[in-house]
């Protein structure tokens, strides 16, 4: 890798004709295998690990699928460390481990004779998955594609059972090509291969294909492919720059849409010959997820209000309303995959003291089961601290939600405070079970998660507030937040410490806060942020850099704006100590971005710590690692905080 730090900090930076001279490349071949070495989790404090270890052990698995006679249960779990894949044999039956190893591997689909499963597989946090065929009863897995560089993601399987189709970019970076793979034989096919990043939405049983291309980080274009003619007819979003999402409806020519085209919250339309039809009502929450079975009876969507989800069902003939169990006390209710009859419908709730608990909902016959019970040895969930819904004032007057979480007892009093900041930046801090959330306020922080400007489930002018350049109107929030806590949470005459934390977009949320707005906050751990978005888009994977710049600038166009927003602009404003995680097969925010920023506030001797995973990319996925970024992160802040 090379280094140029002098023309990231310089003052002439923002002349120089290159846009970026900070470092070039991203991956584990990007950085010497000595800086691995130096910057290794270093071991943690044994009270530490066991603390964050007894947490960590709280699992709770994935929502899962039914087979095709409803006997058994696949579903992703964490249990042994990394995400595998297990199978339950009926309601509450103690789980048969189905996958193994290192590697995360997750389930995708089962095959409508229910012969076999559709896995997917990664390594080191590449994010290059491979994908894979096992039989339902178990065994070895067969290779439908793997290849080194290569995302491969399954899409959807025939209703003969006789094909997988599947995208991948192994024909240009920045592009998927949609594939068929014929089950019995293992002959590959292209379906279409130009460019664009494709993926398959929907299919009808005559083959006729629901196609997108996505054009934005929210924005995409629709189409029908027409196997008989083998062509594209355009349907929605072509030449605009609006956000869709849609499945094929019960009548013919029908699509189900959900989009803010038509008002500044999503809303569920039917959509035929170019005629929006409502199905959900005008609310002033946005529709945040909707899902059709393939037998076309039931229509199930979540309309997230005010950051909890709630689920509603109609008929996808006559979109008359259907009943759906009802849950007391929950946080979040989230639907999940459907049985291909349209007889089942997975459910999951979720609260502040009990993890995710799964459940098989019987349209027929209105019965609810739980199948898969969670895990918490040694730990009492009850006690878990409930999100509170609160706000604090932007400079000029916007009120921004935030959810906090409060020890019962502070001592010393005030408690300091830890300020998460959420990724994406088009994600959305909610309530409900947070393992994280917990040990800070077990270790006596007051835990806040705000929902900036620019966050999701608000209406399309909020996440719309912080595109390209507009970011530098909102980019205080991230201030005022701390602002806010310093003048209002204060007792016995002191103001409290604040930390600042995020991952992803939520660390380079952190980065902004400790330089742009020093002096805000006390200490601040980012991991995988961003330190600089020039160097960032100009070094990310490139299925991702084209997105990404519809969302924070063009480098030549906004390149002014660019410079404002990246935090290694005002190093020399950086005064508190700063912690920085970050994996180094990452292909979202590549470990320069880390190592650029860590070299820059060492040369201010700031006291500043590096933490590099050689087996890690986007976030840490292993148990082990789990422990060492929530360990040593509740470390610093009980150094420096308290």
């Amino acid at each position: 890798m090379r280094f140029s730090l002098l023309a990231i900090l310089a003052p002439a930076f923002a002349g120089n004709s290159a846009w970026a001279d900070g470092y070039s490349g991203l991956g584990a071949d990007s950085v010497p295998k000595e800086m691995l070495e130096q910057f290794r989790p270093a071991p943690l404090d044994p009270a530490v690990s066991r603390k964050v270890q007894s947490l960590v052990d709280v699992r709770a698995p994935g929502a899962g699928m039914l087979s095709p006679d409803a006997k058994h249960l696949f579903f992703t779990w964490r249990v042994t460390g990394v995400s595998q894949v297990w199978r339950i044999d009926g309601p509450e039956q103690f789980p048969v481990q189905m996958t193994g190893g290192e590697d995360p591997t997750t389930l995708a689909d089962i095959t409508p004779d229910g012969k076999w499963l559709v896995l997917q597989r990664d390594a080191n946090g590449e994010e290059n998955p491979g994908l894979y065929l096992q039989p339902t009863q178990g065994g070895a897995l067969i290779e439908v594609q793997r290849k080194p560089g290569v995302q491969s993601h399954h899409q959807f399987v025939t209703d003969d059972s006789r094909y997988i189709y599947f995208s991948a970019n192994d024909q240009r970076p920045d592009s998927y090509a949609i594939y068929r793979y014929e089950i019995a034989t293992g002959k590959k096919e292209t379906i279409l291969d130009q460019p664009g990043l494709w993926a398959v939405a929907d299919h009808r049983p005559d083959g006729r294909l629901l196609i997108y291309k996505q054009t934005g980080s929210l924005s995409s274009e629709y189409y029908e492919w027409q196997p008989m003619a083998a062509k594209l007819v355009p349907l929605l979003g072509v030449g605009e720059t609006v956000e869709y999402a849609a499945r094929y409806g019960a009548h013919e020519d029908e699509l189900i849409v959900q989009t803010p085209k038509l008002g500044d919250f999503r809303r569920l339309y039917s959509w035929q010959a170019g005629k929006y039809t409502p199905i959900s009502p005008e609310l002033k929450w946005d529709v945040s997820s909707f899902g059709i079975d393939l037998a076309r009876t039931h229509l199930v969507y979540t309309v997230n209000d005010g950051g909890y989800n709630r689920p509603y069902a109609v008929d996808a003939h006559d979109y008359r309303t259907l009943t759906l169990p009802a849950f007391r006390d929950v946080d979040q209710i989230a639907p999940g995959s459907r049985s291909r009859d349209g007889r089942y419908l997975m459910l999951s709730a979720e609260t502040a003291t009990a993890p995710a608990t799964s459940y098989v909902y019987e349209w027929r016959t209105r019965k609810l089961t739980q199948w898969v019970i969670p895990s918490s040895p040694e730990v009492d969930t009850r006690h878990f601290a409930r999100a509170t819904l609160e706000f604090y004032p932007a400079r000029d007057g916007t009120r921004i939600p935030m959810f906090v979480r409060r020890p019962e007892h502070c001592e010393p009093s005030p408690c300091p405070v830890i300020v998460n900041f959420h990724g994406g930046p088009e994600g959305q801090a909610v309530p409900g079970f947070s393992l994280l959330a917990q040990l800070y306020v077990d270790a006596g922080f007051i835990y806040v998660q705000p929902n900036v400007r620019g966050s999701d489930g608000y209406g399309k002018a909020w996440i719309d507030a912080d595109n390209g350049p507009k970011r530098l109107d909102v980019i205080t929030d991230i201030e005022d937040a701390a602002r806010f806590i310093r003048a209002d949470w204060g007792a016995n005459g002191k103001s409290p410490k604040i930390g600042i934390m995020g991952g992803s977009y939520g660390g380079y949320s952190a980065l902004v806060g400790m330089t742009m707005f020093a002096g805000a906050y006390d200490a601040g751990v980012s991991n995988v942020g961003i330190s600089n978005l020039l160097t960032f888009l100009q070094n990310t994977a490139p299925y991702r850099r084209q997105l990404r710049i519809t969302e924070y600038g063009d480098p030549q166009k906004d390149r002014d704006a660019l410079i404002k927003l990246s935090p290694i602009t005002y190093i020399d404003r950086l005064s508190a100590p700063l912690m920085i995680i970050q994996g180094v097969s990452d292909p979202r925010v590549p470990v320069g971005e880390a190592v650029q920023m860590y070299e820059a506030a060492d040369k201010k001797g700031v006291p500043c710590k590096l933490m590099i995973f050689a087996d890690e990319g986007h976030g840490a996925q292993k148990r082990e690692n789990i422990v060492y970024t929530i360990g040593h992160t509740l470390e610093f802040f009980e150094q420096y905080l308290k």
